[in-house]
């Protein structure tokens, strides 16, 4: 990777903080996005003094239109962006039968819409100038949605989906395109307590994940899974699924439903 800006979502702490440290170190400049003032300024002069770069800070919600709005315009505007990292976002929707309408709307307004608008927002002057990268933190909860909670699954699958989606519209352009597929990360969004109750062999360290996470766009990875032992078992899945594809429209339907006109 080259020196470039890179903007970082969700960068005040866990996934967001690290990768920022490790694109710092790596010599590139930085814009961090997050809520929390306080924790971005800190960062910053961290950086800033570790590593000589210039780097500059957004305290917005992006689950917030205004908020959002106004990471898009820099995203649009400012040519000496060439990389984005969509990190933001937020867990714990629970059961569907006691869904608080407030909190999914805000997980979907973080989870999928800016994660969508903000791809959007830069796509466009990286595809025109050949260059540059999107980097979409999805989760393998997109990989086995049963296994979860209802919402957070699915905003996760939307950016597996768009991110594979990007990568087969913008790559033929030059614009390098990486979803991240972490599983158990200790980081905030996960509460101490619940992870205590998790075997310490699903866990993984923050610090690791980025880490295998970059040494997974340095290998070209379209999709990165940092636990995965063999990552022919991704192809395989991946395989499998495009075997579908051929009869996922067709003109009639299937004979065992019975009708006149079944093939």
């Amino acid at each position: 990777m080259t020196r470039s800006k890179f903007l970082i979502t969700g960068a005040s702490d866990g996934i967001g903080a690290v990768y920022a440290e490790r694109l710092a170190g790596r010599g590139n400049d930085l814009v961090l996005v997050a809520r929390r003032a306080d924790r971005l300024a800190a960062l910053a002069d961290r950086l800033i003094k570790d590593h000589g770069i210039s780097v500059e800070m957004f305290v917005v919600d992006l689950s917030q239109p205004e908020g959002l709005t106004r990471v898009e315009a820099r995203l649009r505007e400012d040519a000496t962006i060439t990389g984005l990292l969509n990190n933001a976002g937020i867990a714990g929707d629970g059961s569907i039968t006691a869904l608080d309408p407030t909190h999914v709307t805000a997980m979907i307004n973080l989870n999928v819409l800016a994660v969508t608008r903000l791809a959007a927002a830069i796509a466009p002057r990286l595809a025109a100038s050949g260059e540059g990268t999107i980097i979409n933190i999805t989760s393998v909860t997109a990989l086995m949605p049963d296994a979860f909670s209802a919402v957070y699954p699915a905003t996760k699958a939307f950016v597996l989906a768009f991110t594979e989606a990007l990568h087969a519209q913008l790559s033929p352009a030059g614009v390098r395109v990486q979803g991240v597929l972490p599983g158990i990360t200790r980081t905030a969004i996960w509460e101490e307590e619940k992870l205590e109750t998790i075997p310490a062999a699903m866990v993984m360290d923050v610090n690791e994940m980025v880490d295998a996470a970059l040494s997974g766009l340095d290998l070209g990875e379209v999709l990165t899974v940092p636990s995965l032992p063999e990552n022919t078992d991704l192809d395989t899945f991946l395989a499998a699924r495009s075997a579908l594809r051929p009869n996922l429209s067709r003109a009639h339907a299937a004979a065992r439903y019975g009708l006149a006109k079944s093939e």
